[in-house]
Formats: C-alpha cells, structure tokens, sequence
C-alpha cells in the first residue's frame, strides 16, 4: 500500500486542464519535433501553463523512453523520455502521466516538454 499523498487541487492550489484551442509546435534548435491541432493547457497554481501535447503528434524517432520517474501529490507518477535531436540527446526532457489522477485524467496519453530545452510556440 502507498503511503504517498494524494492531494485534490483545490482553491488553494488549483488545476485547471482545457483544450489550447491553437495549433501548437515544438521545436529544439529550429528542429520540429511535435506538431498539433489538440494540445491541452495545464494551469497549476502560480505556476505558467504548460502545454500537453498528443504523444502521437511527436516525432517517434526523437523519443527514448527512459527509467527515470517522479512523483506529484496532484496528478500521480510521471515517467520521462529523452529527446534525441541533431546528434545529441536531451536526458529526461519530456515528462507524461500514463495514469493521471482523475482530476486531470485529460492529460492522459499526451507529453509535455522542459521549456528549458525546447521553443513551444502556441499559434
């Protein structure tokens, strides 16, 4: 049995998950990497929204599974890709929820990027 909190977003720290409603493109060094019509735009708490985008709107060939995890109270266990772009690869830059919690069970199936690492362009 799990002794990890699981916390409800609430008004204290809230969570918000809608679709983007624009095209969205990922690129890293002018290298596009994912492109979609369906992101969605994760809003939590102080924090600036971070787009998620379908997995199967990203380039497969740059994508590396890696063992890498972590855990958040509000949306559950990540598990985290590596980006391999232009020769170099980019170690746990790419982070998804495989089961969300059900308050953000939309993020499901979809991917989200460091933006210290990648352009995320919305429009």
């Amino acid at each position: 049995m799990s002794t990890r909190p699981v916390k409800v977003p609430d008004a204290s720290h809230p969570i918000s998950v809608t679709a983007t409603g624009q095209p969205v493109t990922v690129s890293v060094d002018g290298h596009v990497v994912a492109r979609t019509d369906a992101a969605l735009s994760l809003a939590e708490a102080g924090y600036p929204p971070v787009q998620y985008v379908p997995i199967g709107d990203v380039d497969p060939l740059v994508l590396t599974r890696t063992e890498h995890a972590t855990y958040c109270p509000y949306k559950g266990d990540a598990g985290y890709y590596s980006l391999v772009v232009g020769g170099r690869t980019l170690e746990n830059k790419v982070w998804t929820y495989d089961a969300p919690y059900p308050a953000v069970a939309e993020i499901a199936g979809h991917v989200a990027f460091y933006p210290d690492v990648v352009d995320v362009r919305v429009g």
